[in-house]
């Protein structure tokens, strides 16, 4: 272990990120009443632009008006290559309430993105007297974002999320694909006339994941897009969650549940990670580094893996 110590992401249900439109407020009581951890109303991709002030309004009065329990509330605001940003960022802290959690901040390229926004959300929060500091959450949706990314991880101690946007970061690095994330048809290897289809996205995920824990950001997988289609869904989900990633978006509720299945440790998880432990205290206590368990060899790095497991776990029933 480097002598600085990786810290901790912060611990709480991120499974699921459910997204709605701010200008559909027909869906907010529904998001509301959903099984996701972590809802984000939008006001970028989603809304056109003729839309974007009755949106940030809509916004605004749901975040007070609906009961969102005991979910992370996150609003996403437009780009920074907008002239929208600054007034959504204005009016969601002037006007907004202390219920809201985050503010998600599109197509992030650099570290000096976060610090404007960082400026603006300091000067208010001071100005206002709030009591709640917003937390910051981010999606890479660009070459630019993908080539910083471990800075854009260390910019702000608001930042506790990272995401990958898939469609616009396809755009960025000219990838020949209309696809939002999955396996793409041309991405093969061939083997004895066979093709073998690996996962193009895998470089991009990894990367993310080694900022975010780096920086103890916690690293999101974005949205897949064929939401007809739960087991490529469920497909890059668990490649996601292989590499370390707690949770997924969902751009329909129908996938919430997909989310939520992936992301939560099954019970056969977290008792064979009870019983590793459990198996190395008893070679902690004959004086033993490391032990045999079901036939394989666990050690102290064994441990810290169990205890990811059965940390999230408790977490998630708590």
């Amino acid at each position: 272990m480097s002598f600085r110590l990786q810290p901790a992401a912060p611990a709480r249900p991120n499974r699921c990120q459910l997204f709605g439109p701010g200008s559909r407020t027909a869906l907010f009581e529904k998001m509301a009443g959903s099984a996701a951890d972590v809802i984000n109303l939008d006001l970028e991709d989603s809304v056109a632009p003729t839309d974007k002030d009755m949106a940030r309004a809509n916004v605004i009065a749901a975040i007070s008006d609906i009961d969102w329990g005991n979910k992370t509330l996150s609003v996403r605001i437009n780009g920074l290559d907008t002239p929208w940003w600054y007034r959504d960022v204005v009016d969601l802290l002037e006007q907004a309430g202390e219920r809201l959690d985050q503010i998600m901040i599109p197509k992030v390229g650099c570290a000096a993105d976060i610090y404007a926004v960082d400026a603006l959300v300091t000067a208010i929060e001071a100005a206002k007297g709030r009591n709640r500091k917003i937390d910051f959450e981010v999606i890479i949706e660009s070459a630019a974002g993908i080539a910083h990314v471990e800075e854009i991880a260390a910019a702000s101690p608001r930042l506790v999320a990272m995401s990958l946007g898939a469609a616009d970061f396809a755009a960025s690095m000219g990838m020949q694909t209309t696809g939002i994330g999955g396996t793409q048809e041309n991405y093969y290897m061939l083997h004895d006339g066979q093709k073998h289809w690996s996962d193009p996205w895998h470089w991009a995920h990894t990367a993310i994941v080694a900022a975010c824990r780096t920086h103890g950001v916690l690293p999101v997988d974005g949205p897949f897009g064929d939401f007809s289609d739960d087991d490529g869904f469920r497909a890059q989900a668990r490649r996601s969650a292989t590499l370390g990633m707690v949770g997924k978006w969902a751009i329909h509720p129908k996938q919430i549940a997909l989310a939520n299945e992936v992301f939560t440790p099954s019970d056969e998880a977290v008792a064979e990670a009870r019983e590793i432990l459990a198996a190395m205290e008893t070679a902690k206590a004959n004086g033993e580094g490391a032990t045999v368990y079901k036939g394989r060899l666990v050690d102290i790095a064994s441990i810290k893996q169990a205890e990811v497991i059965v940390r999230q776990s408790e977490m998630i029933s708590g």
